[in-house]
């Protein structure tokens, strides 16, 4: 992991943060409490210090991952940076969830929500490590 950028990581898991502030707030945060039955004042009730902290702990592991699989690879353009961050998402954590959906039968409609905030997560991400490496 010596060729890891450390600063990159960080504002790639910051980046992935982010989109999903954005994601699950103004974008889709009504209809995301809808499918789960969720309502603000049960939100409320969370312990957020704790929510948020673990989550943006979790966005570096995939950070960590991430730029440790595109390190490997060595040198490479934007693009193929960008479709290895991507394909990540595609490949391996939307089938996941999916897969977990479908036993929970939740609805089709969390499932968009999830899989297009997991692609826009890792492009963040793939998008950082081009622009920081």
């Amino acid at each position: 992991m010596a060729n890891l950028s450390w600063i990159a990581i960080i504002v790639a898991a910051a980046a992935g943060f982010v989109v999903g502030g954005i994601w699950y707030g103004p974008l889709f945060g009504k209809l995301w409490m809808k499918e789960h039955g969720f309502t603000e004042e049960e939100l409320k009730q969370g312990n957020f210090a704790l929510i948020y902290g673990t989550t943006f702990l979790l966005s570096i592991v995939s950070a960590v991952f991430l730029g440790h699989l595109l390190a490997h690879f060595g040198e490479m353009s934007a693009r193929s940076t960008m479709m290895i961050s991507v394909g990540v998402a595609l490949g391996f954590v939307v089938p996941a969830i999916g897969t977990n959906y479908l036993f929970s039968r939740a609805s089709g409609r969390l499932f968009a929500i999830d899989a297009g905030y997991w692609l826009l997560f890792y492009a963040a991400m793939g998008a950082v490590f081009v622009i920081l490496g």
